[in-house]
């Protein structure tokens, strides 16, 4: 219990799953929720896959015919419930509040953002109108998270013997899984994944989650983007940087080219000067402006030059002064630094 490096090293985990660990896991959790273990065992090299085959056709090999009626409540939710009640009732509230502060609390963010964002891709691509939509969310619900239920599993004692110990299996082995009466699908692990310091979803040269079989997310700084529009971030120009009907995509390309080379090539005017520094702004269409502060570091540097830094403002900000001022969380009148640097 409260394995917390280890359980984030199993959420991040990428490559191959360790199948017979995984199936010896689902076995487990079976046999602990009181249920016959599954006749059969399918493994799928995503979520994506594993959704398709659910979606097979009513007598195909995992059917609803095939499969039977979802177990997820036994297998899954009902152990974690009463784990939880156990725990609550041993350590009182506040204690239980103070155990999940230093285990699942230190997790859930991340797990839960990452999960959260496979659920949205796995919908806007299988989905095709209302009525797939609700079809694939129904089938999203049977689905146990494996490797990205890490932050519950933290919390609470997963050892032999525990009801939870096959789901911990199964999370420490492989990514998502759906169980069934007679027959759990279970999927490979990502074979990439890219974050940044924050936990989201990152990357600007390809995909940021990425699963054997192909399925994979585009995301720069957390927000999803086409995989194509990251193929052209290399040669961006201000001319297609102001050409992007998209406001959320034009702020990608923006952080990726840099606001202070944005400005620089895009022919931007000076609007303000004073002792702090040059306030400059540029329009954007259907978007904020691009405000920015440019101040020069009183310091030099070891080479004797000085360094210029660039600050991003509130797009109503009018002078130099009340831009820098703002960094601080101070009004224009009231920064008075003894010493600028």
């Amino acid at each position: 219990m409260g394995d917390v490096d280890g359980w984030r090293a199993a959420a991040a985990a990428t490559g191959p799953a360790d199948r017979a660990e995984a199936e010896a896991g689902v076995r487990l959790a079976y046999r602990a929720a009181g249920l016959a273990e599954p006749g059969r065992i399918v493994w799928a090299g995503s979520p994506r896959e594993a959704l398709r085959l659910l979606r097979d056709e009513p007598d195909g090999p995992c059917g609803p015919a095939a499969r039977g009626r979802s177990v997820r409540d036994a297998v899954r939710s009902a152990p974690w419930a009463a784990e939880r009640a156990r725990l609550h009732e041993r350590l009182g509230a506040r204690g239980w509040g103070r155990h999940w502060a230093v285990t699942g609390a230190r997790l859930w963010d991340t797990t839960e953002q990452l999960a959260e964002r496979v659920r949205a891709g796995l919908v806007e691509e299988l989905a095709d109108g209302a009525a797939e939509e609700a079809e694939v969310r129904l089938l999203l619900l049977d689905a146990v998270l494996g490797q990205h239920d890490a932050a519950w599993l933290c919390a609470f004692g997963t050892d032999a013997g525990s009801p939870l110990a096959g789901l911990a299996a199964v999370a420490r082995s492989a990514g998502w899984w759906w169980p069934y009466e007679r027959l759990a699908v279970v999927c490979e692990r990502p074979v990439e994944l890219h974050r940044d310091e924050a936990g989201r979803l990152d990357r600007g040269d390809g995909p940021a989650l990425a699963y054997p079989d192909g399925f994979a997310l585009h995301a720069w700084r957390g927000m999803p983007v086409p995989g194509d529009f990251l193929a052209e971030l290399g040669s961006l120009t201000p001319e297609r940087v102001r050409a992007e009907e998209n406001a959320e995509l034009r702020r990608v390309m923006l952080e990726f080219y840099g606001y202070d080379r944005y400005l620089r090539e895009s022919g931007a005017e000076p609007v303000h000067r004073d002792g702090t520094g040059v306030l400059w702004r540029i329009p954007l269409p259907d978007d904020e402006d691009v405000v920015m502060v440019e101040v020069v570091n009183s310091t030099p540097e070891p080479d004797g030059t000085s360094r210029t830094y660039w600050l991003r403002v509130p797009p109503d900000t009018r002078t130099a002064r009340q831009g820098v001022a703002w960094t601080f969380g101070l009004a224009a009148d009231a920064y008075a630094p003894l010493r600028e640097t």
